[in-house]
Order: C-alpha cells, then structure tokens, then sequence
C-alpha cells in the first residue's frame, strides 16, 4: 500500500509540474481537491453516511486548514522548482515533526534524535545553498511546507486512534474544497478542455495516495514504511528527467541522502522507542501497589 501511495503522489507531481505551465498552481490545488473529493464517493457508498461521524471535528478543520496550506504551498514550489529539489526538501517534513512533537506533544528527545535532526537540516541547507545563486524563494516555500505537512502528520497519529481510514479520508477530502478556493478564486481563469482530463487524474490519484497512505500507517510502524515512501524521490527524478530533462545537480543529490539518512535513522528511533515502551507497560502494572 505503501508504495502504491508512493507512486500515486509521483504521477501526481509531474501532472502538477504540467498543468502549471497553462495554471496557477492555486487553482490546481482547488481543483484536485475538488475532484478528490469526488473520487472519494465510493468510500462513503462503502461504509454510509455514519463514516463521517466523529467527536473531533473542530479538530479536523484545523488540521484541514494547515493542510490546505501545506498543499498550496506544496504545489506552489513544484512549479517553481526543480521535481527533485522540491520533492528532497518535503522529505523534511519528519525533521519538523520531531520538533513539534517536543513542543506540542510533551515528548522526550535525546540527543541522538536531536543529532539526527541537525544532520538533516545540513542536509537541507546543502540543497538550498543560501548565499549562493542557486539559493531562490521557492526553497524557502517548499520547507514551509514540509513544517506544515509535519503539524498535519502529528494530527494523523491523534486521529488514527480513534476514527478509521474512510472517516478521516472523506473529512480531509471535503473539507480541503471550501479551505482551497479562496485562494483559487484570486487567480481563476477557466481551464481549456485538454487540461481537464489531467486535473481529474490529480484528484483520482490525490485520494487514492492518501487512503493507500492512512491505511498502510494503521497496518504498519512508520519506521518500517519509511524506505518505501523514500522512493518516490527515486521515481520523480527518473520522470523529471525524462520528460522534462531535469537532471538532478550534486548539491540536490548530496543534501537529499543526509535528509533520508537522517529521516531514516528519526523513525527507526522512535519505533523501538515505541516498542521498548509497550514491553515495559506489562512489567508496571504487575507490580504490587506500596
């Protein structure tokens, strides 16, 4: 599931790399939500309208609203930057998520964790080079996002113990519409019957990378579907390539290994982290009360 997610949020970059040169990446945006939302009905055929219950809703907005954010942001800087460079600083988002987690989340992290998370942000600045003219606004945009697309994964962990995959698919899907047109309606201009076909594919893969992506995080440790997800930067870079002759330069290559390692060594971590946890839990409760 996992690497199909991966290959979905892949196409998916390169469709939104073309419908930028006839589109403002805003309105792409508005309209993947739109037909993700639409391609999301099934879901909802599957399981009835009792899918879209929950107790946290106010807490689905807010979290919709950051990644309505995130995704403008996201689209924003793939039309703006090389696929690669664009695709290697979201994989930054992680960095952020260890952060926020101290923050908001009231978790301890050591120092190995905190290494790991330097290493990473190296690596970033090895892509961007500040200082340099290779160094653009668009950089600047792309790990903006990547921090959002982190406050959005910390959610995921909240809402995933308690409401399955569908409720939080459908919720996300439809709340992204009405969260993305304002931002839309300040640049619209109505797409030429050829583009439509691509931005239907962008909603249809746009969900279904999402529900592939919801799914395989309850199936599965993040630590262990990390290297999967890891591949879509592998396969955009082969696309880019190919279709664009974008060949990835060194720094981008170089700065992109350190925050993979870096993202690698964070969820392996945190994961045994997790398990030593769980293993000492039983060891507690036996324990007789002094």
């Amino acid at each position: 599931m996992m690497v199909t997610s991966t290959v979905c949020f892949g196409v998916m970059a390169v469709l939104i790399r073309i419908g930028a040169n006839h589109l403002h990446p805003f309105q792409i945006a508005f309209l993947r939500s739109f037909f993700g939302a639409l391609a999301a009905m099934p879901l909802l055929l599957r399981h009835g309208w009792r899918t879209l219950y929950t107790d946290r809703l106010m807490f689905y907005v807010l979290r919709c609203a950051i990644g309505a954010v995130s995704m403008l942001a996201g689209f924003w800087s793939i039309a703006h930057l090389p696929l690669a460079q664009a695709i290697a600083l979201s994989y930054s988002s992680p960095l952020f998520v260890t952060i926020g987690a101290v923050m908001f989340l009231g978790e301890i992290v050591r120092l190995r964790r905190w290494s790991a998370v330097v290493a990473g942000f190296i690596g970033v600045l090895v892509i961007v080079r500040p200082g340099s003219d290779a160094f653009t606004q668009a950089s600047l945009v792309a790990l903006f996002a990547a921090a959002c697309s982190g406050a959005v994964t910390i959610s995921i962990k909240f809402l995933s113990r308690t409401d399955p995959v569908a409720t939080i698919v459908l919720l996300t899907t439809w709340l992204w519409v009405p969260l993305s047109l304002p931002a839309a309606l300040a640049v619209w201009q109505w797409p030429s019957a050829e583009l439509w076909p691509l931005l239907i594919a962008l909603g249809v893969l746009g969900t279904a990378g999402q529900y592939f992506w919801t799914h395989a995080l309850r199936l599965s440790e993040a630590s262990t579907l990390a290297p999967f997800s890891y591949l879509q930067l592998v396969f955009v870079a082969i696309l880019a390539w190919l279709l664009f002759a974008e060949a990835p330069d060194r720094y981008t290559v170089c700065g992109a290994l350190i925050v993979v390692g870096a993202s690698l060594y964070i969820a392996r971590r945190e994961a045994r982290l997790a398990r030593q946890r769980h293993q000492a839990a039983p060891q507690v409760l036996s324990q007789p009360a002094e």
